[in-house]
């Protein structure tokens, strides 16, 4: 699967949220504080089109977007990337890099906690 940029992510969150829209309705949903104009939208669903992570359907003169991807796969498949990448493929650095740079809140920890014993029973 090919890698989405971060404008890009944020068309397909719009996406993931709801669909199928129209390069319109996802404009309107685009966070405002990016000041995308509807030019803008379509070029990023072009994008993603080309990187078959979005499906589209004619609907009179117009296409409706959907993604091709679910953003679960797409989270796991990014997660694998970083792991790899920073830290070896392995998850304990991961973890202990987020603790000691207090990025691991108290009920981060209490989950990861959980999440262990479920693992070991």
């Amino acid at each position: 699967m090919e890698r989405i940029a971060e404008g890009e992510l944020a068309v397909m969150e719009v996406l993931w949220e709801e669909s199928p829209l129209t390069a319109a309705e996802v404009a309107e949903r685009v966070p405002a504080e990016r000041g995308w104009s509807l030019a803008t939208v379509k070029t990023m669903l072009s994008r993603l089109l080309a990187k078959g992570v979005l499906d589209h359907q004619e609907a009179g003169r117009r296409y409706l977007y959907r993604p091709a991807i679910r953003r679960e796969d797409y989270v796991a498949e990014e997660s694998g990337r970083l792991i790899d990448r920073m830290f070896g493929g392995r998850v304990t650095p991961l973890v202990a890099h987020l603790a000691e740079h207090d990025r691991l809140t108290p009920a981060d920890i209490e989950e990861i906690e959980k999440i262990l014993r479920e693992l070991k029973s």
